[in-house]
C-alpha cells in the first residue's frame, strides 16, 4: 500500500471511527474504522495461535502464562471438526478435546480469545479439519453453494456456538471470546467454484451472522467478506500487502503474522528472523492495524495420526513458545519488548491523526498525534543501507530494515533490528533413569505378510486408498497372484508403499508433499508358478488445502512386470485382494490389553520390515519436557503407554543429508513413574532400537549480546505526562540475562568484551578480548537468578585496553541451574 494510500484510508477509518462513542460501556464487542471496542474500550491487540488439540491440558497453564509474560493479550485457537465429531453424530470433547476447559483457562487468566471456527481450517492438519464421513455423503461437494454440504455445516457450527452460548464465554455474555472466524482463506479457492463459490460466500456469512453472539465475524484474505463481516490479512508482510477492510468503518486486523514455516519430511532446516517478524509487525501497527496475531505462538506436537500430508510430527517448532513450550531467544523476548514499546504508543496510535513524511530514499517517518500524545515510526526500507536520518531538530541512527519506535516522538525505545533481549541454545540431555533399560530390554513381533487367499476384499483393480482406509489407519494391503518375470513397477498416486513378493521384503517407495505421486520399480525374484505381489500402501495424512478435497486420491493405481522375454506384463485389472490395517493395530498391540495377543521375541539377527519393537522404561528425572530420538530407525509410529506420539520418518533425508526430524516429543502426563510401555513400528528393513534415546530438553544456555548501538531495556521506560522517561537507576544499554523456571546461574560458560563471533552456544574469541571480562560478569551474575551487566568500558576494562581502535561488543553465555 502507497504512503498516500495508507494515509487517505486511515483518515476515512478515524471519520468512520468517531460514529462510535468510547464511553460506550455496553457488554460486548463492536468496532469501527480505528479498532476493535471491547466492552466500550479502544485496544490495541496482541495475539497468538495457541492450539488445545497440540498440547496437553497439564501445558496449558504454562503456555498460556508465557503468552501473557510476553506481551499477548489475545489466545487464537482453531476449532477441529474432525477431532471433536469423528463419526457422524457422535462427538468428543475430552481431554485435550476439551475446548471448553481451554477457553475458559485462557479467561481465567484475564486473557482473550478468538475461534476460529472454520469448518475447514487448513492448518496444516489431517483433512483441513474435515471429518472423513463427510467425503461419502452422497452428491456433496465441499465448501461450495452445495446442499449437503451446507446442511452438515450449519449443523456443525449450530452445535459449537450453542456450546459456547451454554457455558457463557462470549464477551457479550462476560466470557473471553471477542472474536469468531467463519471460513479459511476461500479467496484461494473460490474461483474454482465459479458462480457457486460468490454464493457460498454470502451463504456463510449470513449462517454467521445469524447466529447473534454479540461479538465480530472474521473472514481472513476474503475482500468481498459480507458486512458486517470483517475481511482480514494472513501473510508475512501485511503491512505493505494488505489493501485493507473492505468497508471504511471496519478496523484493518491481521490473523495469521507467521512465526516461521511448517516443515514436512524431507525440508531442511528453515527460520524466520526475530528481526523480520518485529519489523513487519511494527509496520503493520504504524499503518493503522490494531490486531496482529502470530501464527504460530506455540506449534506444538501433532499427536497421533493428525498431521496433513507428509507434515512433520513436530509442528511450528521455530515459534516464540517451541514444541516443548520452552521460550525460544530472542524471539520470545524480542517480541516481548516490541510489544510494551508499541503499548507505550497507545494512545497516540488509537486517538492520534497520523501523517506520513518521506526523509529519504526508503526512508520515511509516520507520526501519530494528537490527544495531547505522540508517536513516531522511523523507518528504513533498504534491506542492505544503514542509515542516520534527522527527525525533529535530531538525528537517529537506523540499522537497514528496520523501524525504530518513538512513544514520545523524542526517544528510541526499541528498534526491530536491535535486539536486546537476551538469547538461548536448546539441550537434549540423555536421561540416566529412562535409558536404564533400553539397550536390552527389547522384544519384537513381525507382521506376517497376507496371501491373496488370506484377504476378504477382492476387486479387480487395486482399490483407492483414501477411501479403502477411511481415516482409520495409515495402511491398507494390495495382494495378486502373478506369474512373470523380474521387474515390478507400481505407479502410485501417493504416498508411501512397502513391496513383497512371496512374502520377502522387496523394498520402499514414496512421494513427496509437492508430488505425492510416485512410480517404484524393484527387480524381483520368482519362483515358478504362482507368485504372490503383496504391497502395503500408506498414506502420509490426509490433504489439508485446495478445491475439491473430496476429489483427491491415494493409493497403487498401475501395476506391471516387467519382463526378459515376455515384454510387460500388465497387472493392474489382474483381480486383487484388500485388507485395511495391520493385524498389530486391530489387536492394539501396543496397549496393555493387547500385548499378550500375539508372541513376542527377544532381538535376534535380522530385523525384517513391518516389525513391531516393544520396551517398558522409568519416567526421566526432573520435570523437564522429554523427547525420544529416534536414532538409526526408518519410518513409523510411536506409542507411549497406548497413547500415540506421532508418525516418525527417519529415512527421509533432507538436501542436508539429515532427518527433517530426529526427536519426538513425549508429555510428561503420558508416563507413570515406573514402567511405561513404549510400543514402535517400524516400516523398514534393518532397524537398530536399541539406539533409540530418551532426552530431556531444556534451555538452560543464556547469552546476551550488546553493543554501543542498543538501546537501554525497553523495560527501562515508561511513559509520563505522554513523555517517555527511564523508570530504572541504570540509562545505559546492558546484558539483561534471567533463567528460566526459578534456576539460578551457575557458570559463566564465555564472556567477552571484545570482537567474539559466533552464537549463542558456540561463541568463539575474535582478535581482540578484554581479560577481565569473564571475572566481572561472574561477580555480577554467578548464583542469581536474573541479572543485567550494564555496557560501559570503565567497568568491563579495569587495567588495559588491548586493542583501542576496536569497536567493541559484549557477548556473554551462562548455564543456568538449581542451586
Amino acid at each position: 500500500m502507497s504512503s498516500f494510500l495508507f494515509l487517505i484510508t486511515t483518515l476515512l477509518s478515524l471519520l468512520a471511527s468517531f460514529a462510535v462513542a468510547d464511553g460506550n460501556k455496553t457488554l460486548g464487542v463492536t468496532y469501527d474504522g480505528r479498532s476493535l471496542i471491547i466492552n466500550g474500550k479502544r485496544e490495541i491487540l496482541f495475539s497468538g495461535s495457541i492450539h488445545y488439540t497440540r498440547s496437553t491440558p497439564d501445558m496449558w497453564p504454562d503456555l498460556i502464562q508465557k503468552a501473557k509474560r510476553g506481551g499477548l493479550n489475545v489466545i487464537q485457537t482453531y476449532v477441529f471438526w474432525n477431532i471433536h465429531e469423528p463419526v457422524q453424530g457422535q462427538y468428543n470433547f475430552q481431554g485435550q478435546y476439551d475446548l471448553v476447559k481451554f477457553i475458559k483457562m485462557i479467561g481465567e487468566h484475564g486473557m482473550y480469545a478468538s475461534l476460529r471456527l472454520g469448518p475447514f481450517i487448513q492448518a496444516e492438519w489431517n483433512h483441513g479439519g474435515l471429518p472423513y464421513w463427510l467425503r461419502e455423503v452422497q452428491n456433496i461437494t465441499f465448501r461450495s453453494d452445495n446442499e449437503p454440504f451446507k446442511y452438515h455445516m450449519k449443523k456443525y457450527v449450530t452445535m459449537i456456538i450453542k456450546k459456547m452460548k451454554n457455558e457463557k464465554l462470549f464477551a457479550s455474555q462476560g466470557g473471553p471470546i471477542i472474536l469468531v472466524q467463519i471460513e479459511n482463506e476461500y479467496s484461494t479457492i473460490q474461483l474454482a467454484y465459479r458462480e457457486k463459490g460468490n454464493k457460498y460466500v454470502q451463504w456463510t456469512g449470513n449462517l454467521a451472522v445469524g447466529m447473534n453472539i454479540g461479538v465480530p465475524w472474521v473472514m481472513c484474505k476474503q475482500k468481498d467478506a459480507p458486512d458486517p463481516i470483517i475481511n482480514t490479512c494472513n501473510g508475512r508482510y501485511c503491512g505493505d500487502t494488505f489493501t485493507g477492510p473492505n468497508k471504511p468503518n471496519k478496523p484493518s486486523l491481521w490473523t495469521e503474522n507467521w512465526t516461521a514455516q511448517f516443515r514436512v519430511y524431507g525440508d531442511p532446516p528453515s527460520q524466520r528472523s526475530v528481526e523480520d517478524l518485529a519489523f513487519s509487525t511494527a509496520r503493520f501497527i504504524s499503518r493503522n492495524g490494531t490486531l496482529i496475531n502470530y501464527y504460530m505462538y506455540h506449534g506444538g506436537t501433532n499427536f497421533g495420526r493428525t498431521s496433513a500430508n507428509f507434515v512433520t510430527t513436530r509442528y511450528y517448532d521455530e515459534a516464540p513458545l517451541d514444541e516443548f513450550g520452552l521460550q525460544r531467544e530472542p524471539k520470545w523476548g524480542h517480541l516481548k519488548d516490541l510489544h510494551r514499546a508499541l503499548k507505550l504508543c497507545k494512545k497516540a496510535l488509537l486517538w492520534g491523526y497520523p501523517s506520513v513524511k518521506k526523509l529519504g530514499q526508503d526512508l520515511e517517518a509516520i507520526v501519530y498525534e494528537g490527544h495531547g500524545a505522540c508517536a513516531a515510526f522511523l523507518s528504513n526500507n533498504s534491506t542492505y543501507m544503514e542509515k542516520t536520518i534527522s527527525f525533529r531538530g535530531r538525528n537517529y541512527y537506523l540499522p537497514s530494515k528496520s523501524i525504530s519506535i518513538l512513544p514520545d516522538c523524542q526517544t528510541v525505545v526499541y528498534n526491530t533490528q536491535t535486539i536486546v533481549s537476551q538469547h538461548n541454545s536448546r539441550n537434549f540431555v540423555p536421561s540416566v533413569v529412562a535409558n536404564k533399560r533400553l539397550s536390552w530390554d527389547w522384544e519384537t513381533y513381525t507382521e506376517s505378510i497376507p496371501t491373496f487367499e488370506q484377504l476378504e476384499n477382492k476387486a479387480t483393480n487395486p482399490l483407492e486408498l483414501f477411501n479403502l482406509t477411511k481415516d482409520t489407519t495409515d495402511y491398507a494391503w494390495y495382494s495378486m497372484i502373478a506369474n512373470a518375470s523380474p521387474v515390478l513397477i507400481v505407479a502410485s498416486l501417493g504416498h508411501a508403499l512397502v513391496a513383497f513378493v512371496n512374502g520377502e521384503y522387496v523394498g520402499n517407495g514414496h512421494g513427496s508433499h509437492l508430488d505425492k505421486s510416485f512410480v517404484f520399480r524393484k527387480p524381483i525374484k520368482l519362483k515358478e508358478g504362482p507368485n504372490h505381489i503383496q504391497i502395503l500402501g500408506s498414506v502420509v495424512g490426509f490433504p489439508d488445502s485446495g478445491a475439491y478435497m473430496e476429489k483427491r486420491f491415494a493409493g497403487p493405481h498401475r501395476v506391471e512386470i516387467l519382463g526378459l522375454n515376455t515384454g510387460t506384463l500388465e497387472l493392474t485389472k489382474n483381480r486383487w485382494a484388500h485388507q485395511v490395517g495391520l493385524y498389530g493395530e486391530e489387536a492394539k498391540i501396543f496397549t496393555l490389553g493387547g500385548l499378550n495377543k500375539v508372541k513376542w521375541t527377544k532381538i535376534e539377527g535380522k530385523r525384517p520390515a513391518l516389525t513391531w519393537f516393544k520396551t517398558h522404561f522409568d519416567a526421566p528425572e526432573g520435570n523437564h519436557p522429554i523427547a525420544i530420538q529416534m536414532n538409526r530407525m526408518g519410518k513409523g509410529m510411536i506409542w507411549i503407554n497406548g497413547q500415540s506420539i506421532g508418525r516418525y520418518w527417519i529415512s527421509y533425508l533432507s538436501p542436508l543429508g539429515q532427518p527433517t526430524q530426529s526427536e519426538y516429543h513425549i508429555p510428561r502426563s503420558y508416563l507413570k513413574p515406573t514402567g511405561n510401555l513404549m510400543v514402535i513400528l517400524e516400516e523398514e528393513e534393518e532397524a537398530r532400537p536399541e539406539e533409540i534415546k530418551f532426552v530431556v530438553v531444556d534451555r538452560d544456555t543464556i547469552c546476551s549480546y550488546i553493543s554501543d548501538i542498543h538501546p537501554p531495556p525497553v523495560q527501562s521506560w515508561g511513559s509520563k505526562n505522554n513523555v517517555s522517561e527511564y523508570t530504572a537507576n541504570n540509562r545505559k544499554a546492558s546484558a539483561v540475562l534471567t533463567c528460566p523456571d526459578f534456576k539460578v546461574i551457575t557458570n559463566v560458560q564465555f564472556a567477552s568484551y571484545g570482537d567474539s563471533i559466533g552464537i549463542c552456544g558456540g561463541y568463539q574469541y575474535g582478535n581482540c578480548n578484554a581479560q577481565d571480562t569473564k571475572e566481572v560478569v561472574e561477580r555480577f551474575c554467578l548464583g542469581k537468578h536474573t541479572c543485567q551487566i550494564p555496557f560501559e568500558k570503565e567497568l568491563l576494562i579495569r587495567n588495559w585496553d588491548p586493542c583501542p581502535n576496536v569497536k567493541k561488543s559484549l557477548a556473554v553465555q551462562v548455564k543456568c541451574g538449581f542451586k
